[in-house]
């Protein structure tokens, strides 16, 4: 059921189930992050693997703290320069977050969403809540409640409708238990925000670092196979494949072209609602030219990149 009934939807939290929660990055399907009943059906809705950890969102850096075994000083600056907002940071986990939020990693994903109704629900539920993109797993992410629907149907008991997501792509995810922090994940929140707020430069590094939500080389994947490409002219039998690619790009013979958008904000925005569309364009596969590898388009990249590697 799609509402905007916070009250009902932290009511379905607090009895075990699922609800369709939305963020300003992607829809996430949330339940309680305590509790083991309602993590197992989580994962089971979703087909998530039991060893992929989920984020765990709360309303207060406060309480953020409270769900880690640690809480250092940089996690205190990012937090409070970057929160609420697409910026999830990974701790050295403490009790109160059930294993099955944890994926067996020990280490805990936290987020404070800049979304109303999703800061409504979690101060309204009282826990935290784990939250991966509410859809099956490997599958493209939704930005609308429709796509929620779409995707769990009756699975899910209830879905908030806060319309689009303003950003539309995943949270950036910083590891903060190694001896530097580094990108596990890019996002709307660049290395270039996160080195000018810590006065230090991120670690390169990714070498045991611990697993995150996202990560895996195949994600992020429409039905039809993924083309990443250089240039529309590259394409093979074009007539076959409909082309997802910035504003103003020359491109002729293909079954269908979807404009993304003239900038890589707008282009992260559009991008998952596009390969949606693009499943039910008739063509047999889609080629996408991503934006320019600057500021979120390095986060668009990186999704394209690991829907690619599903075909």
């Amino acid at each position: 059921m799609i509402t905007s009934d916070v009250q009902q939807a932290a009511a379905v939290i607090r009895a075990g189930g699922l609800v369709g929660m939305p963020t300003e990055t992607v829809y996430g399907l949330a339940a309680d992050a305590a509790s083991g009943p309602a993590l197992a059906h989580l994962y089971a809705v979703k087909g998530r693997p039991a060893d992929h950890p989920s984020i765990v969102h709360v309303a207060s850096v406060e309480d953020a703290a409270s769900w880690a075994a640690v809480w250092p000083a940089q996690a205190e600056l990012l937090a409070r320069r970057f929160w609420p907002g697409p910026l999830t940071l990974i701790l050295p986990a403490g009790e109160r977050a059930h294993p099955a939020a944890l994926g067996g990693t020990g280490t805990i994903a936290l987020r404070i969403p800049d979304a109303p109704l999703a800061l409504a629900l979690i101060e309204a539920a009282g826990t935290g809540l784990a939250a991966p993109s509410a859809n099956r797993f490997g599958r493209v992410s939704p930005t609308t409640a429709l796509h929620v629907a779409e995707d769990l149907g009756q699975d899910v008991a209830v879905i908030l409708d806060g319309g689009r997501c303003s950003i539309g792509v995943e949270s950036t995810i910083v590891d903060l238990t190694g001896s530097h922090p580094r990108i596990l994940r890019p996002g709307a929140i660049t290395a270039e925000m996160l080195e000018e707020a810590l006065a230090e430069p991120l670690s390169p590094l990714v070498e045991g670092a611990p697993r995150a939500p996202g990560t895996l080389a195949a994600h992020y994947a429409p039905q039809l196979p993924v083309l990443l490409i250089d240039d529309p002219l590259d394409v093979d039998d074009p007539g076959s494949t409909t082309l997802i690619a910035p504003t103003g790009t020359a491109a002729q013979g293909f079954h269908a072209v979807v404009d993304a958008g003239a900038t890589p904000a707008v282009y992260a925005e559009r991008l998952y609602a596009l390969l949606r569309a693009s499943d039910l364009s008739g063509a047999a596969r889609i080629a996408v030219l991503p934006p320019p590898p600057t500021g979120i388009g390095l986060a668009v990249l990186d999704r394209l990149r690991r829907a690619a590697a599903s075909a």
